[in-house]
């Protein structure tokens, strides 16, 4: 049996396209003694996969040209010669964007526990990197208070979306999202739930959130960065906290990236700024999954999925997160036979 894969050929300068990957076919890997062969279902598709095509430093070494392109998804495991999977398994961890990979003591996978009455989709998305890293990133990093007043930028994203929810649940006093289009802000305000939602591409973006958050906010989760996060930083409150998650709009910028204005304000306002990856929190991973679980068993966590079918389509799955045509959590379907029991 063969394995299709899509290989990193070139090194993107703004958004990737047809030069950017090449679709290849190998031989399917041999589950050999202390491996699991793992045939993929879905992958995630994260803005962090287009800064791993970078030539540049990061939490993790750029992918090689090529190499797999990275990423995240959810497989069933077929062969196992490891104790830890048992044919049958379905696993999550790194799988790059193919149709079967290997887990072993280097590339280590978690088993997802079957009957917890959500499917695949709902799984990868809120109990998944984007879930984890809102939960993490709003309670830990954040310190969410009750009575914040929290900003978040990329409220209509997956990450972005729970966030608001989260702080909602616990107590935040008002959640104002930042997003795309009339359309995407209706829908964080009707879909999750946020107290009001800014078009950060209509004009005047500063005075309309002076007029929203007048006392300043305590909170704001970045996903963004650029002009957005320094417009925020102007009316940070007092002794406020700002959550560096992400920073999509600087990733496609092949100039200058944006400098940033307002960081006296950190000062004057006796503000934090500090960033995480969610790599950090790996080892309470379960505990923030039960949580996140119990809100979405209860009803009170709104979520949504973006499936793209095939393989072959994952660099245009990745490009929507960019051009802001996906709605909510964007994956890949590679196999529609590996599903959740």
């Amino acid at each position: 049996m063969h394995n299709r894969q899509i290989t990193l050929a070139s090194r993107p300068s703004g958004p990737i396209d047809a030069t950017t990957t090449t679709l290849v076919t190998t031989p399917r890997p041999i589950c050999s003694e202390g491996q699991a062969l793992v045939k993929v279902g879905m992958l995630s598709i994260d803005p962090t996969i287009r800064t791993w095509m970078n030539d540049a430093p990061g939490y993790l070494p750029p992918i090689g040209i090529g190499d797999v392109v990275r990423s995240s998804g959810v497989g069933v495991v077929t062969e196992s010669s490891n104790p830890a999977y048992v044919v049958g398994d379905l696993v999550y961890g790194m799988t790059g964007w193919q149709e079967w990979t290997i887990a072993d003591d280097q590339n280590r996978f978690s088993v997802i526990p079957a009957g917890m009455g959500l499917d695949l989709p709902t799984v990868m998305n809120v109990l998944g990197v984007t879930g984890l890293t809102a939960y993490f990133g709003l309670l830990e990093v954040g310190a969410l208070k009750s009575g914040d007043v929290v900003v978040v930028s990329g409220a209509a994203g997956a990450t972005g979306s729970v966030v608001g929810q989260i702080a909602k649940l616990r107590g935040a006093s008002k959640v104002i999202g930042i997003a795309g289009g009339s359309a995407k802000c209706a829908e964080v305000v009707e879909r999750y739930g946020f107290d009001e939602c800014l078009d950060y591409r209509e004009p005047n973006l500063a005075s309309r959130l002076r007029a929203v958050c007048p006392e300043g906010i305590d909170l704001y989760f970045d996903n963004v960065g650029g002009e957005i996060l320094d417009t925020v930083l102007a009316r940070i409150a007092m002794h406020g906290r700002i959550v560096v998650c992400g920073a999509i709009s600087q990733y496609n910028e092949s100039g200058q990236p944006y400098g940033l204005v307002n960081t006296t304000m950190l000062i004057m306002r006796r503000a934090r700024m500090e960033g995480f990856i969610i790599l950090d929190f790996a080892a309470r991973f379960a505990e923030a999954q039960l949580e996140l679980a119990t809100m979405l068993l209860s009803g009170s966590l709104a979520h949504q999925e973006h499936l793209v079918q095939g393989l072959e389509h994952a660099p245009e799955a990745l490009n929507l997160l960019f051009s802001g045509g996906n709605h909510g959590k964007t994956l890949v379907v590679v196999d529609d036979t590996v599903q959740l029991q």
